[in-house]
């Protein structure tokens, strides 16, 4: 089966998140990855829980797909292992700080001169530039320094992290669009550029209506707990049996709404009668809401509000996600063996589904340290790998 990428090959020289992150989601459409990992230890999070016999899933969850070969890059047979599988890659791939990889003699400016065609790409806490390049980062660092823990939580406490480590992960996805970037442009002029991705940026790039509102009004907006800051209503309600969410985006699904509800006097009452006006009164407009929905349970109004088009949805946990019908029907969750004979564990999906081969590449397990090695080697000399 043809794949997007089945042509590149990328040498994954990243550990724990974000990196990792990025070189599976191209291992998912196609690409060759091959993790280069430190003798001994490999990634980091090949020790961190949860764990399925010895094999941690964390880490599976994030290396699926990817070969494994072990090299110390301060001995000589390593280094010229390596600089053959630099001449073999479209792509490679590093997080470590600024300057490291030059130490080593393979920095971008180095391999610029030796392999002009190698796709350079970084992803580090502050960037190859500015002055705090070179401090050290980590999820909730960049989450706190970014603005979005500030914007996190209920109102009156103290922010929170957000629960996913955004802060990688979205420097994740910034580094593969970046990547696939540089190879388009490399495919039509032929010159490989440097792709330098921040955690710290990335974060910024993400806050669209909290950067809007600063620039808009000069004051910094505050946690609002679980509802929209700038549309109303768009937040959890209770029910007789719990919370369920109501997403209202729009003057048409507010008046749609008041409807279902038996709630028409609000349409045209001059507090609600606007998004603006909604926004100044959301507080009264929520106990006007909660006086209908509290006298029947969550699963009768998510029910009644999906029948007259209206978005809603339960709060599910993780456990709930990985059997809701949707998410198993866009094959969202997948099994894999893991290490141990007869188990298995699961990890998501590919998200991008791409015309007649929807799911993409069903990606084999993660490798164990040095797994491949023999086969990488024997690759380098002209075998399949």
């Amino acid at each position: 089966m043809t794949l997007p990428l089945d042509h590149i090959t990328v040498l994954d020289l990243t550990h724990v998140l974000a990196g990792p992150y990025a070189t599976r989601r191209l291992a998912m459409m196609g690409a060759k990855v091959i993790k280069v990992e430190r003798t001994g230890i490999g990634d980091d999070t090949r020790a961190f829980p949860p764990f399925v016999g010895e094999e941690s899933v964390y880490f599976s969850s994030l290396n699926t797909g990817k070969h494994s070969i072990a090299l110390d890059l301060k001995l000589p047979e390593d280094r010229t292992h390596f600089e053959r599988l630099l001449g073999r890659a479209d792509v490679l791939v590093e997080n470590f700080r600024p300057g490291v990889m030059a130490r080593m003699g393979y920095g971008p400016d180095d391999l610029a001169k030796t392999r002009p065609s190698l796709i350079f790409a970084s992803v580090s806490g502050f960037g190859q530039t500015g002055p705090d390049s070179l401090k050290p980062a980590y999820d909730m660092v960049v989450q706190a320094r970014g603005g979005i823990m500030s914007i996190t939580g209920e109102y009156g406490r103290e922010p929170v992290r957000v629960g996913a480590s955004v802060g990688d992960i979205v420097a994740g996805m910034f580094l593969l669009e970046g990547i696939l970037t540089a190879l388009y442009h490399r495919d039509r002029t032929g010159k490989a550029e440097r792709v330098d991705v921040a955690m710290l940026d990335s974060q910024l790039a993400i806050l669209e209506h909290a950067v809007a509102m600063v620039s808009a009004t000069g004051t910094a907006p505050i946690p609002s707990g679980a509802r929209h800051p700038t549309i109303t209503p768009f937040d959890t309600f209770h029910a007789s049996d719990g919370l369920f969410v109501i997403a209202c985006g729009n003057d048409a699904l507010f008046v749609q709404l008041c409807r279902v509800l038996d709630l028409d006097a609000l349409i045209d009452d001059p507090r609600f009668c606007s998004n603006a006006a909604r926004c100044d009164n959301e507080r009264l407009l929520k106990r006007f809401i909660e006086q209908k929905t509290l006298s029947a349970p969550r699963d009768h109004w998510i029910t009644l509000l999906q029948g007259n088009g209206l978005p809603t949805a339960a709060i599910q946990n993780v456990a709930e996600v990985l059997q809701d019908p949707q998410i198993l029907a866009r094959d969202m969750v997948q099994e894999m063996p893991a290490w141990a004979e007869g188990m298995t564990h699961h990890v998501a999906g590919n998200p991008v589904k791409l015309g007649v081969n929807p799911n993409a590449r069903a990606l084999d397990a993660a490798p164990k340290l040095d797994q491949d090695r023999e086969k990488i080697l024997a690759w380098l000399d002209g075998a399949a790998l």
